[in-house]
């Protein structure tokens, strides 16, 4: 049995080098940024491609992220649902004030109701990020480089020096010749590797002709956008009444 955990022990320190040892050797320094009119016009560029007023007149928006996490979103109310598993949580988005439910029950603990409320608030941030990154090129906070990469390429560096879950972290675009995004090269806090690439592809359309990216992959992991619907009306997303009416009553009492 000793034997066994020795080696076992052995076989676990050399993963562990080997998965910091390829890490290291895939890992890019950030690019330098350089702000310029030339960067902010090919944003611009992209923005046009995504079709971002389209998006902004798409009020309601649904998805599922990586098969974990599903979404219901009242843009112009800042309202959104999040579904975990068994707990959904209603949150406004601007507040930060909640209601959560746990198997269809409604969760009246106050520590409960903080901790799915903030698990639920950082997901959002995540996975909306995902869903439509760069209609945010110009959030505030923001600032627009065109930068060259180690391997040539040269792309649009957005980086995030404040506001989010996790300021300070940047991402180069990699667009094609209409400024549709073909991929993009993340430098983020949680993760310390620098310069992961994912794609940005299967493209389609919802709402009012938003278009919005269904996968985004590398060679190890795959991050599926699936169920993408949109519109102006929660009828179109097959909701016959409004799905918030309950956290719309709960914060008009709040302000009472």
């Amino acid at each position: 049995m000793k034997k066994f955990l020795k080696w076992g022990l052995i076989v676990l320190f050399l993963l562990i080098l080997f998965v910091i040892g390829f890490g290291w050797s895939i890992h890019e320094p950030r690019p330098d940024p350089n702000p310029s009119a030339e960067a902010d016009a090919l944003a611009r560029k992209m923005l046009q491609a995504v079709h971002k007023q389209k998006w902004d007149s798409t009020r309601y928006v649904y998805w599922n992220f990586a098969n974990r996490n599903e979404y219901l979103w009242d843009k112009q109310r800042n309202y959104v649902r999040i579904k975990s598993g068994t707990s959904v949580v209603l949150l406004h988005t601007k507040s930060l004030k909640a209601l959560a439910f746990d198997s269809g029950d409604r969760v009246k603990d106050k520590t409960e109701i903080n901790d799915l409320k903030e698990s639920a608030w950082t997901n959002f941030c995540n996975d909306s990020f995902w869903l439509n990154a760069p209609v945010k090129a110009f959030d505030p906070g923001t600032s627009r480089s065109i930068v060259e990469l180690e391997d040539g390429r040269k792309g649009l560096m957005v980086a995030y020096e404040s506001g989010g879950v996790t300021p300070g972290d940047a991402y180069v675009w990699l667009l094609d010749e209409n400024g549709l995004p073909k991929s993009w090269k993340m430098w983020v806090g949680i993760i310390p590797i620098g310069g992961l690439e994912f794609t940005w592809e299967n493209w389609t359309e919802i709402g009012e002709g938003a278009r919005i990216s269904q996968l985004h992959k590398n060679a190890l992991i795959s991050i599926p956008v699936t169920d993408v619907k949109g519109g102006k009306d929660p009828k179109v997303l097959g909701y016959q009444n409004d799905p918030f009416q309950e956290l719309h009553n709960h914060l008009s009492i709040q302000k009472q």
